[in-house]
Order: C-alpha cells, then structure tokens, then sequence
C-alpha cells in the first residue's frame, strides 16, 4: 500500500484506544488482503510454479 508499517501500527493503537477494539477487524481485512495481493503479484511473475 505503500504506507511504512511503523506509521500503520502506531494509528492503530490509536484508533483501538478510541473504538475499543474494532480496528482489530479492519487489521485482519488488511493483512488477508496484503497477503492474497503478493500471492497473485508472484503467481503473475512465475506462472509454472503453481501448476
């Protein structure tokens, strides 16, 4: 996304202190999300490994 992961982290202690808790959500949305988008960008770059 293109945002320094300390940046990310440090927003998110704040956002849970103020929503007690429910940026956990979006935080798990986000890194499935991360995860699924370099999984496709390598099986875009290599697309015989997965066969």
């Amino acid at each position: 996304m293109g945002i320094a992961t300390s940046r990310i982290r440090t927003w998110f202690i704040y956002i849970s202190f103020l929503t007690m808790g429910s940026p956990l959500i979006v935080y798990f949305i986000l890194a499935f999300w991360m995860n699924m988008k370099r999984y496709i960008l390598s099986a875009r770059r290599n697309p015989l490994k997965y066969l």
